[in-house]
C-alpha cells in the first residue's frame, strides 16, 4: 500500500492506496473557514495548520493499514505550493519513511492533477486499468485551478508535454478575483457558481481571452479589468439586482476562453481522450461544456471526480503509483521541497 500526504496550500490531507483495490482510505482537512475571514490563504496561518492536523490525519491512516505494517511506500508533494506548508508535508513523510524503512516518492502536485482524471476507471476495474489506460492515450488534458490554467499532452509512454499555459491570471484567481469585486467573499469560484445558476450567461458581453485559435496561451487579465469597468458604472443597488446575471456572464466567459483553447489544441494533434482537472474542474458548468465538446468530438472525456478536483492526496497517491516520474526512492535524503516546480 502507498500513504500519501498533501500539504502544498490550504487542505491537509493523507490518503491509502492499494494497486489491487484502489483508494481504500482518504482525509482531508480544510482551512477554507480559517483562510475566508482574511479573504484569501493566509501562508504562515495554513503552515500552523498543518502542523497541527497532519498528526491526527495519520492515526486515521494507521487504523487502515494494521498500524503502517500494510505501508510498503510513502509520496509526498514536494511543490509546487507555499514553501511553509510543503516543508511541513516533507519533514512528516520522511520522517514516517524512517520509522518504517520504506522507500520514499516526491510527487509533482500538477502531475497528481493530470493523473486525477484516471482514478475512477482504476476503480471500476483496477486488474483490467492498464488495458484501458492505454486505449485513452494520447490524453489532452487541462488543468484549471487558482494557481494553474494549461493544457498538456500525455504520450503512451505516459509521458507530458505542456502544450499552453496562461499569461496572466489563472482562471480560479480570475474568478477568485471576480468575486471579490462583487463582493461575495472567499472563496470566489463556488460563490459565483452560486450566483450564476440564477442567472443568464449571455447578459453582459465579457472579453474571451486572446488571439485567434491557434494561438493557445490563455489570457484572463482583461475579463478582471472589464469587470471592473461596467461595475464602476453601476450603482449598488444595480450591482445587487443584477448579480446573478454578472456571475452568469463573467463564468461564461470563463468557461468560453478555456473550451475554445481546448479545441484549437484538438485541431492541431491528434487524441484518443480528453480530461479536466483541477479545483475549477469541480464547477458543474465547466464539466457540462467539456463533456459537450468531446461529445462534438467523437472522444472519451476524463473529468476527475469532485472530491479529487482540489488539494487532494488520494491523487498523490495514485500518481505515484500510475506516474513513471514518481520513482520510490529509498534515499530519499535528497528529496527537496520545490515551491515553483513546473508541470513538466
Amino acid at each position: 500500500m502507498i500513504l500519501a500526504l498533501e500539504t502544498s496550500c490550504d487542505e491537509t490531507a493523507a490518503a491509502v492506496f492499494d494497486p489491487a483495490r484502489g483508494l481504500v482510505g482518504e482525509w482531508v482537512h480544510s482551512q477554507i473557514v480559517l483562510h475566508g475571514r482574511y479573504g484569501g490563504v493566509v501562508p504562515d496561518l495554513a503552515t500552523r495548520e498543518h502542523l497541527r492536523t497532519v498528526g491526527p490525519l495519520l492515526e486515521r491512516a494507521k487504523e487502515v493499514t494494521d498500524d503502517f505494517r500494510a505501508v510498503t511506500s510513502l509520496a509526498v508533494t514536494h511543490g509546487p505550493g507555499l514553501a511553509g506548508c510543503l516543508a511541513i508535508g516533507t519533514a512528516a513523510a520522511k520522517s514516517l519513511a524512517l520509522a518504517l524503512k520504506c522507500p520514499l516518492s516526491g510527487v509533482n502536485h500538477l502531475r497528481g492533477h493530470a493523473f486525477s482524471p484516471f482514478i475512477a476507471l482504476h476503480a471500476e476495474a483496477p486488474a483490467e486499468f492498464e488495458k484501458k489506460f492505454s486505449a485513452l492515450l494520447p490524453h489532452l488534458g487541462l488543468i484549471v485551478s487558482g494557481g494553474n490554467t494549461l493544457l498538456f499532452r500525455l504520450d503512451v509512454s505516459r509521458g507530458i508535454s505542456v502544450i499552453s499555459s496562461t499569461r496572466d491570471d489563472a482562471a480560479g484567481e480570475a474568478l477568485d478575483k471576480g468575486a471579490k469585486l462583487l463582493g461575495l467573499g472567499y472563496p470566489g469560484g463556488p460563490l459565483i457558481e452560486q450566483e450564476a445558476a440564477r442567472g443568464k450567461p449571455d447578459a453582459y458581453d465579457f472579453p474571451r481571452g486572446i488571439g485567434p485559435r491557434s494561438e493557445l496561451d490563455f489570457s484572463f487579465s482583461g475579463l478582471k479589468t472589464s469587470l471592473r469597468y461596467l461595475l464602476e458604472k453601476m450603482s449598488p443597488e444595480e450591482i445587487k439586482t443584477r448579480m446573478p446575471d454578472l456571475c452568469a456572464s463573467y463564468q461564461q466567459a470563463v468557461i468560453d476562453a478555456l473550451v475554445r483553447k481546448t479545441t484549437g489544441a484538438l485541431s492541431q494533434q491528434s487524441y484518443a481522450s480528453i480530461g479536466l482537472s483541477g479545483g475549477v474542474a469541480n464547477n458543474r458548468s465547466l464539466r457540462a461544456a467539456m463533456e459537450k465538446l468531446a461529445s462534438k468530438q467523437g472522444l472519451p472525456v476524463m473529468i476527475a471526480q469532485p472530491k479529487h478536483t482540489g488539494d487532494n492526496a488520494g491523487m498523490i497517491a495514485f500518481a505515484a503509483w500510475a506516474d513513471p516520474h514518481a520513482t520510490a526512492n529509498p534515499d530519499f535524503s535528497t528529496l527537496k521541497i520545490e515551491p515553483s516546480l513546473p508541470l513538466a
